[in-house]
């Protein structure tokens, strides 16, 4: 029987438990438990990027666990793969290249929500009066924070200049 070799990253007692913060806050957000601890991880870890196997035996998880919290991960583009020349290990590391693209993606969701809450709003039942002003109070606000977004941005980027 073939020995299992420790590819786990030494972590300090803060960073566990910032890890432990993040992950709360990342499965507040929707993520699976195990892409919540993944992407807390490569957060937080000093080394930039993690093999499928540190990131595996770091936090304790199963293969098929970290695999599916990878796939999640990146195809929501939240972490990327790289490759490193010569070698045949798969990295992975947190996706903060392109947060400005990913942004734009959002706000053009929150354009899109408007619009079709808003085409339902017209064709729902006129009996349903507190249902349909709460949707159309989301709708408002969707469409509110895509037409704000781009401003906020740019303020942003003169108040950093």
């Amino acid at each position: 029987m073939q020995k299992e070799i420790n590819h786990s990253v030494q972590l300090s007692k803060k960073l566990k438990e910032l890890i432990e913060k993040l992950e709360v806050v990342n499965e507040k957000q929707g993520m699976t438990p195990a892409s919540a601890k993944i992407g807390a991880l490569l957060t937080v870890c000093n080394e930039g990027e993690l093999t499928f196997d540190q990131i595996r035996s770091t936090l304790n998880l199963s293969k098929s666990a970290t695999s599916n919290g990878i796939n999640l991960l990146l195809n929501t583009k939240s972490i990327e793969q790289i490759n490193k020349f010569g070698e045949r290990k798969r990295y992975f590391r947190v996706n903060l290249y392109t947060w400005k693209e990913n942004l734009q993606e959002i706000n053009k969701g929150y354009g899109y929500l408007a619009t079709l809450l808003r085409e339902v709003h017209k064709y729902r039942s006129k009996e349903t009066v507190e249902f349909n002003t709460n949707l159309l109070e989301m709708v408002e606000f969707a469409e509110y924070l895509h037409e704000e977004m781009p401003k906020l941005y740019e303020r942003w980027e003169k108040l950093k200049k």
